[in-house]
């Protein structure tokens, strides 16, 4: 039971008008800061956490026995998108895949083996992410979901994804996901202009996009989300308009509308997008205000960060009851567990820690030929992480805190281990973005688009460091 409470998550949003869209606010607020699908985030990882101590969560996993997430990091692309911030590998070569699949064979091998697995382990959600996982032949596909099936048992009514490229997907591909025990799909999208399209380096039709639409219908899959992404250059809010109504006519079950972070320092491909192509401020804004407008008309929920679905997802129906999650791969309605992860500079979350593999193919190959797990770097969390990262969560998720409640699973007097974030917050509230009802902490209608910037308040970690010029902007 979350420490919001069914109740508070319920009273906050009853019978209440108000809009989400406040731009004073979101002028004045919008900051870098952590997206918290970790607490602490990963910029906090450091290279003492080494692979002993990996193994050492492991072991403390396996005596628990409880079903595990799983996540896979496939980085092949065919060609590259200038604004992507992923680890990827640029080839058309599948010999360089068929070769990856056969260590993530020989990776999940080894961690099952530290985990002393005398069966399957149970496993109620499972991810491919990228990179472009459909990059994979059917071969590559079948291989590695039967190697998965090996050591792990995914078990009924578990969300299976996988992210989608539809330039690079046919009707026999969906066929053969749905028959390897996908379920859900994410689409990547994220603008249908063609003057956009070709500003970014990624043209894709509305034909393409809908064709995988139909095809996840006809062969069963439960669930459709759509990635866009605004500030994206030569986007006005016309333009945008016009692609939220198109993917509104494809009827997705759940949308994510990101916002694009100009980092050409850190992401290289950026620096192919000339900054004077990018949207003013005032137009980001105003496509940010009309697409929320729209989706709302459309009947989509406001989940969190940039996350919409409809009022009969799963999503939606975990946030009203206050049982919604959030994890490496965003939102879920699956109950906190620990994620495995597999392949190069992918993060894992076992026991008290995190941790996440080395970065190149090269030292992931290496790693393992001389029988390491390919640990690149972590941090295991100490009793305070744990307690901020639930709290956290809960703000993030439910937008509620009964702060009673907590202070009692948590056996601590709440308004005193909390003296100065509560003095902090004095400012975010009188600006609106929270409320006290007694002794439960709301983040209202108007102050959820910037609810990392109240979750931002209760980070110990952020308040002692001051490099904070690698997080993306709240919005």
């Amino acid at each position: 039971m979350s420490s919001a409470g069914n109740n508070l998550v319920s009273r906050s949003t009853a019978d209440e008008k108000e809009a989400l869209f406040h731009p004073e606010l979101l002028q004045k607020f919008d900051i870098n800061g952590p997206r918290y699908t970790s607490y602490p985030s990963a910029d906090r990882f450091h290279n003492e956490f080494n692979e002993a101590d990996y193994l050492g969560a492991l072991q403390r996993v396996a005596k628990a026995d409880e079903p595990l997430s799983l996540y896979f990091h496939l980085p092949f692309c065919p060609n590259i998108c200038y604004y992507c911030g992923c680890n990827k590998i640029i080839t058309k070569d599948h010999g360089r895949s068929a070769k990856y699949i056969k260590y993530l064979a020989k990776e999940m091998a080894m961690v099952c083996a530290a985990m002393g697995a005398q069966k399957k382990i149970p496993i109620t959600q499972l991810h491919w992410g990228g990179g472009t996982p459909t990059f994979l032949s059917h071969e590559e596909m079948t291989e590695l979901m039967h190697h998965t099936r090996e050591h792990f048992d995914l078990l009924p009514g578990g969300e299976y994804s996988i992210e989608i490229d539809p330039r690079r997907v046919t009707e026999q591909d969906i066929a053969l996901l749905a028959q390897l025990g996908f379920n859900r799909i994410s689409l990547g999208v994220q603008d249908f202009n063609l003057a956009v399209q070709e500003a970014v380096h990624r043209v894709q039709t509305i034909e393409e996009t809908q064709a995988v639409m139909d095809w996840s219908r006809k062969y069963g899959f439960k669930s459709r989300s759509v990635d866009l992404i605004y500030g994206l250059p030569k986007q006005t809010p016309e333009t945008f308009k016009e692609t939220v109504d198109v993917v509104l006519a494809m009827n997705p079950d759940r949308l994510s509308v990101y916002n694009y972070a100009h980092l050409p320092h850190i992401f290289k491909p950026q620096r192919r997008i000339a900054e004077a192509d990018l949207p003013p401020a005032a137009d980001k804004l105003d496509i940010l205000s009309n697409t929320i407008s729209r989706l709302g008309e459309a009947g989509y929920v406001f989940i969190g960060m940039d996350h919409f679905a409809k009022p009969d997802d799963e999503l939606a129906i975990a946030q009203k009851e206050g049982k919604l999650h959030r994890n490496f791969q965003g939102y879920s309605t699956q109950a906190e567990c620990d994620l495995l992860a597999f392949g190069i500079s992918s993060i894992g979350k076992v026991d008290d820690c995190y941790s996440q593999n080395v970065r190149t193919l090269d030292e992931y190959y290496e790693s393992l030929d001389h029988g390491h797990l390919p640990v690149l770097r972590g941090l295991q969390l100490d009793q305070d992480d744990l307690l901020r990262r639930e709290l956290i969560g809960e703000l993030m998720c439910q937008f509620a805190l009964d702060t009673n409640q907590f202070a009692k699973e948590h056996h601590l007097d709440f308004s005193q281990y909390f003296k100065t974030e509560i003095e902090d917050l004095k400012g975010l509230e009188d600006a609106g973005l929270l409320e006290w009802q007694g002794a439960n902490l709301l983040v209202p209608i108007k102050g959820r688009l910037l609810a990392r910037r109240v979750a931002m308040t209760f980070d110990r970690r952020l308040r002692e460091s001051q490099a904070k010029g690698t997080y993306s902007k709240v919005l």
